[in-house]
């Protein structure tokens, strides 16, 4: 049998993985062992957020926790090299663009240990992003890509990679989203923090929006945060909004001391799936995310993204993504249109199936085979 590594270091990448994992289960030639890096604490990552997954518990936690990138790049890459020297894996999987992925990929690459990298290939061409370097550097030493959209494909060739190496195969997220969507249908869901205001905009006969913002270049900067806070403040005037509000975008609501007035619902970070339950049915979501900007193209729910770039150019050209910047007339053009004039049609893009894992394990079957 053949061992996998499959690495996480947050709440996110559990995501990506936990399709990867229940096809692995399927396997007879090949097994995993889930290492969580601990990159990300997160006190929603408990039994049940697992067994949401459909997933056992990490195998190993290194619990590096945080510090500048440079202190968690190093902590993680020491802590894996030794695992890696311990018991020698066949092949080590990295997802996304965290400094997770960027470590871990180093230290197998240095040991001889082919990388797998999922998501591979996305650019925003913004290098003032730790993610896109995570991303350049990922890739430039990778011996497998396994890509979620056709721009993927397109960057990888420009860059030199070989034909043999690339594969385009939809999009693990996506896999546990309709994953997720479907448990939904089957659980209670009057538990969940986010019902009781979805109850209370249906009985006022109001649709709602959902707001989400981390990205450092929108909360951390007085100025930037301010104007996205006055869209929102303005749209909220006739749109109610919610928004889960991450740790430090709450710290830094207080320390820039804004307002978002009474009709902006401020609540604490959710769990996968009640975040779902909520989102799922908004008239808009309003983020900075780039997994969201993803599943909102999937299930067909508007989003305005509140960045000057995206990654992920296939949920404009095929999505229900509109890219609005900071500036607040865009945000709040780009909002008003999708409630008064709602002409974007989208589809979900070509191999957004939910079958994007079994074609992973599928092809890294065939690949370490023949090692």
């Amino acid at each position: 049998m053949k061992t996998i590594y499959l690495v996480a270091g947050a709440r996110p990448n559990f995501m990506k993985i936990a399709p990867i994992v229940r096809a692995l289960n399927a396997s007879k030639t090949m097994t995993y062992r889930i290492i969580h890096t601990g990159q990300h604490y997160d006190p929603e990552m408990n039994d049940v957020f697992f067994e949401e997954l459909g997933i056992p518990q990490p195998d190993i936690f290194m619990g590096v926790g945080g510090g500048t990138h440079a202190q968690q790049t190093a902590k993680i890459m020491i802590a894996f090299e030794e695992y890696c020297l311990n018991d020698r894996p066949d092949a080590v999987l990295v997802v996304g663009d965290v400094n997770s992925t960027l470590a871990c990929s180093i230290v197998a690459k240095k040991l001889h240990i082919p990388v797998a990298h999922v998501e591979a290939g996305l650019r925003s061409g913004d290098m003032r992003m730790p993610e896109e370097i995570n991303r350049l550097v990922t890739d430039s030493i990778s011996d497998w890509f396994f890509v979620t959209e056709p721009s993927g494909l397109q960057h990888l060739k420009h860059e030199g990679k070989p034909d043999h190496a690339i594969f385009h195969v939809g999009h693990v997220m996506i896999d546990n989203l309709l994953y997720q969507v479907e448990k939904l249908t089957h659980i209670d869901t009057s538990t969940f923090a986010t019902t009781a205001f979805k109850i209370a905009q249906h009985a006022a006969g109001k649709r709602y929006g959902v707001v989400t913002l981390h990205r450092p270049s929108n909360v951390d900067d007085a100025e930037t945060f301010t104007r996205i806070s006055c869209a929102l403040k303005t749209i909220a005037q006739e749109l109610p909004l919610i928004f889960p509000v991450h740790p430090r975008t709450r710290g830094n609501l207080e320390k820039f001391a804004i307002d978002l007035g009474p009709n902006v619902t401020l609540i604490g970070p959710q769990a996968y799936m009640a975040f779902l339950h909520l989102w799922k049915d908004a008239a808009v979501v309003l983020t900075d995310s780039g997994g969201l900007q993803e599943e909102t193209t999937a299930l067909g729910v508007p989003c305005v993204t509140l960045r000057e770039n995206t990654e992920r150019p296939v949920t404009l050209e095929e999505g229900t993504n509109v890219l609005a910047g900071t500036d607040p007339d865009r945000i709040i053009t780009a909002v008003q249109k999708i409630l008064h004039n709602p002409v974007k049609s989208s589809r979900r893009p070509e191999l957004w199936d939910g079958k994007a894992a079994e074609r992973i394990v599928c092809i890294l079957a065939t690949m370490l085979e023949a090692t």
